[in-house]
C-alpha cells in the first residue's frame, strides 16, 4: 500500500482545511459559522474514513466495526469514496431524531473533515478510488515513504498558515468561487434527495 497518512498528519490537515474553509467563505454556513462549532466538528470525523483499517487509530478502538468493514470493502476502499459521504449525510438526514439539534455549521464542519482525510490520502502514492466502486485511483503523490512524516508535517502546517493568511491577502479567487457554487448546487439537489425520500 505504500506510505500512509499518519493520524497526526489527518488531525492537522482537517484543521488547516476548516481554517482555510471558513476564511474562503467555502459556502455560506461556513462563513458565518462558529469556529467553535467547525473546528471541533471537523476534528471529530477527520479519522472516520479509515475505520476500514483495524490498525488504524479509530480501527484498533472500535475493532467490532472495523473488522467487518475491512472484510467487505478493505482499506481505501468505500469509506474514502465521495459515496460514502453521500451515504453518511443521507443516513443522518434520514435516521437521526429531530430532538438531535446540530447546528448547520456543526453538521457541515463534520463533512468537511471526512473530506479532509480523503483529500490527504489523494497526496500519497497509493491514492483512493473516489469514485468507488469504480476501481480508478486519483492520486497527487507529494508524500512518500522515502520523505518521512516530516514532509507530511510541514505540508499541513504550510497549508494551515497558508489558510490563515490566504484570504486577507489574494483578491477573489475564481476557483473559490466556482467551487461555492458547485457545493451550493449539490447541497439543493441533495435536499430535493432527501425531502423526496422523507414525503
Amino acid at each position: 500500500m505504500g506510505f500512509i497518512m499518519t493520524a497526526e498528519g489527518h488531525l492537522l490537515f482537517s484543521i488547516a482545511s476548516a481554517v482555510f474553509a471558513k476564511n474562503a467563505e467555502l459556502t455560506p454556513v461556513l462563513a458565518h459559522g462558529d469556529w467553535w462549532h467547525i473546528i471541533p466538528s471537523a476534528i471529530l470525523t477527520c479519522l472516520l474514513p479509515d475505520i476500514d483499517h483495524p490498525k488504524s487509530f479509530l480501527g484498533q478502538r472500535l475493532k467490532w466495526v472495523s473488522k467487518p468493514i475491512a472484510r467487505a470493502f478493505g482499506h481505501r476502499g468505500f469509506t474514502h469514496s465521495l459515496l460514502a459521504v453521500f451515504a453518511l449525510l443521507a443516513t443522518f438526514y434520514l435516521k437521526v431524531p429531530d430532538t438531535w439539534i446540530i447546528p448547520a455549521d456543526a453538521l457541515q464542519g463534520m463533512v468537511l473533515g471526512y473530506l479532509s482525510h480523503i483529500v490527504a490520502d489523494m497526496l500519497t502514492p497509493a491514492g483512493i478510488p473516489l469514485l468507488w466502486p469504480c476501481r480508478w485511483r486519483f492520486r497527487l503523490p507529494i508524500l512518500a515513504p522515502r520523505k518521512g512524516n516530516q514532509l507530511e508535517r510541514f505540508l499541513c502546517m504550510a497549508l494551515f498558515a497558508w489558510a490563515v493568511w490566504m484570504p486577507q491577502s489574494m483578491p477573489e479567487n475564481n476557483v473559490i468561487r466556482w467551487s461555492s457554487q458547485m457545493i451550493t448546487i449539490l447541497q439543493m439537489q441533495f435536499n430535493r434527495f432527501i425531502n423526496h425520500q422523507i414525503d
